[in-house]
């Protein structure tokens, strides 16, 4: 089974928690019993989030060496210069080591559900969106690599992982990917 689920900002991908308070978790969203996240989305990033209960194809979907490109929209603080979109689609040289490269390039602000809490408005300061999309996954990997070229990401949202696309869910919404119901 393969599930497409459109992560909302400020939820775990888990399906528990043991903070105090806790936080929301995967187990608030009636997903089916047996599936898990194939993948992480961090707690302040929303979109395309896939869970499956096969675990063949969680490794398909996650490991690097299948290169599934992952697909983002990320609206950052500032405006991107060709020097930064450049170094975003060499490589950036992190913490952890250089990154692939990336495809990154700036795009009109997207048709997006309203975030809760809203992003932060500067007026002083501009802001843009970019479509970004990368072949690897490493932790909070979007964010650093925007932060390390001077635009910090505000928002972030994965709208797609290799063929499968976020497409009309609303936040919270999921949906069957092979045919069941």
């Amino acid at each position: 089974m393969l599930i497409a689920f459109n992560k909302p900002y400020g939820v775990l991908c888990q399906f528990t928690d043991r903070s105090v308070p806790p936080r929301p978790t995967l187990a608030g969203f009636g997903l089916p019993p047996g599936v898990y996240p194939a993948g992480r989305l961090d707690f302040d990033s929303e979109g395309l989030l896939l869970l499956t209960d096969d675990g063949v194809l969680a490794h398909r979907l996650t490991d690097p060496a299948h290169k599934q490109p992952k697909h983002y929209l990320v609206q950052v603080e500032g405006l991107p210069d060709p020097a930064q979109l450049a170094a975003l689609c060499a490589g950036v040289v992190l913490k952890d080591g250089p990154t692939r490269p990336a495809q990154a390039r700036i795009v009109e602000p997207p048709e997006l559900w309203p975030r809760q809490p809203p992003v932060r408005v500067r007026r002083t300061v501009p802001d843009a969106w970019l479509e970004l999309s990368i072949r690897e996954g490493r932790n909070r990997q979007v964010r650093r690599m925007t932060a390390a070229v001077g635009l910090p990401t505000l928002r972030l949202v994965r709208v797609a992982i290799g063929e499968h696309r976020l497409g009309t869910l609303a936040p919270g919404e999921w949906q069957r990917l092979d045919g069941g119901g």
